[in-house]
């Protein structure tokens, strides 16, 4: 079930979304699959902590990974992933439904590469939902800031 505090963002910028049933949509190419649209569409959020920078959450194409070496020159510092009870505790979201609307303590980094789609499918706080909108909007919304952060998954 969507919580409350992302039910007043989507209704507050008239977003849409979808629910499936909880846990069905666990990885981005079941998610593209359930929503019948590309991979690159689903708009994965993955958090990731850094010793003095604080928390970061990466928001990228489900077709690709973050690069360590992109992410630690807009950090400032080498990231690591965050373990599932850090993500829980930081944004309110388990891994595999962490929604990046109406976060705070969190700073947003959206990829670059979501620009190449009209439409992205970032989580609404669950894993078996998804909230329809573009990458201008997501980026307003967020409060994020746009980098070249990934690389494809077959490449380092």
């Amino acid at each position: 079930m969507i919580s409350e505090r992302v039910l007043r963002v989507l209704e507050r910028y008239d977003l849409k979304y979808r629910e499936f049933p909880d846990g069905s949509t666990p990885t981005a190419v079941t998610a593209a699959d359930m929503l019948r649209v590309a991979v690159g569409q689903i708009a994965k959020s993955i958090l990731f902590v850094c010793k003095k920078n604080g928390a970061f959450l990466v928001v990228c194409p489900g077709d690709r990974k973050v690069s360590s070496s992109k992410l630690k020159k807009v950090t400032g510092e080498k990231p690591r992933l965050a373990s599932a009870d850090e993500t829980e505790a930081l944004t309110g979201f388990l891994p595999g439904g962490v929604c990046p609307f109406g976060l705070n303590g969190v700073k947003i980094l959206i990829d670059e590469w979501l620009r190449e789609y009209d439409v992205v499918y970032p989580s609404a706080g669950t894993s078996g939902s998804a909230v329809e909108t573009t990458f201008e909007d997501l980026v307003r919304i967020t409060g994020g800031e746009a980098f070249d952060l990934t690389n494809p998954l077959d490449q380092s």
